[in-house]
């Protein structure tokens, strides 16, 4: 039984004169959480949008093999005059779901992400920028995505409601075996939620490193990703890709190495298991 993948090749786009994006190539495979990392304007969201199909392919190759692929914006993008459960219950009757059947699933996931019947009856405008968060992640998980696309949905939030959403996300991908592709110009957030971490830098947007983070999703703590963020800092072609500084190299006595730079030709992380968390 072959495995639903995301395959990008050699993929270029311009908008007029413009090229931001050149000889972009990955895969991305089923239960896998890939983070695209780079500076602001490197054209991850152009990326992100041409995997979704919100713009046209212009020059190489996108086959999704994913029957199922919801996408989280940055912005909630709630429907102001919906409840927060009937915003969230719009993914299902998209696709035809019986009403009492989609508002019941609705009722049960949002409880799972920490919203009660009160607030399930709240407008958007009633609600906190963190309440819309849930309901925005409620509305795309409710569907059963095989395929999750993030477009920095928790660069906005604080760190305390972040990392609740880092763990309630992580459990219901652990769940599902649903795969995931995230862009973020956040290192940690890359090192924290992902398998794999490709870096891109701007002008055009490219490809300039691919990385595979060693500890299982499930036995990270915060030691380790504090530690794993300040190796990958060292890596000479991340402070190129953000504009920093020249460092100094430091790599803890009897420390092992916690992520292993993959060939710069692999289109795939090394063969293995799908890490759970």
């Amino acid at each position: 039984m072959s495995h639903p993948r995301l395959e990008v090749r050699q993929l270029a786009h311009s908008f007029v004169r413009t090229q931001v994006l050149a000889d972009i190539s990955f895969t991305l495979s089923a239960g896998e959480v890939c983070a695209l990392v780079g500076p602001s304007g490197c054209g991850k969201t152009t990326l992100l949008h041409l995997c979704n199909g919100l713009l046209d392919v212009q020059d190489g190759g996108i086959a999704n093999g994913f029957a199922n692929p919801v996408t989280l914006f940055q912005q909630p993008r709630l429907l102001p005059w919906k409840t927060a459960q009937g915003n969230i219950a719009l993914s299902l009757k998209a696709r035809g779901v019986p009403r009492a059947r989609r508002e019941a699933a609705a009722i049960r996931l949002a409880a799972r992400l920490g919203l009660s019947r009160d607030d399930l009856d709240k407008f958007p405008r009633q609600l906190s920028g963190g309440m819309q968060s849930r309901v925005a992640l409620a509305r795309a998980l409710l569907p059963e995505p095989d395929l999750l696309l993030l477009d920095e949905p928790f660069a906005a939030l604080d760190i305390g409601l972040k990392t609740e959403l880092y763990a309630l996300l992580q459990q219901l991908q652990a769940e599902r075996g649903m795969a995931v592709l995230m862009i973020t110009h956040d290192l940690m957030e890359a090192v924290r939620l992902s398998d794999r971490i490709l870096l891109m830098a701007a002008e055009p947007g490219r490809i300039v490193g691919r990385f595979a983070l060693a500890q299982p999703r499930a036995q990270r703590d915060d030691a380790w990703v504090y530690r794993t963020t300040a190796e990958l800092l060292q890596e000479r072609v991340v402070r190129d890709s953000f504009g920093l500084p020249d460092a100094v190299a430091v790599q803890p006595a009897g420390q092992p190495a916690t992520l292993s730079v993959l060939p710069d030709s692999s289109l795939d992380a090394p063969p293995r298991s799908p890490s759970r968390c």
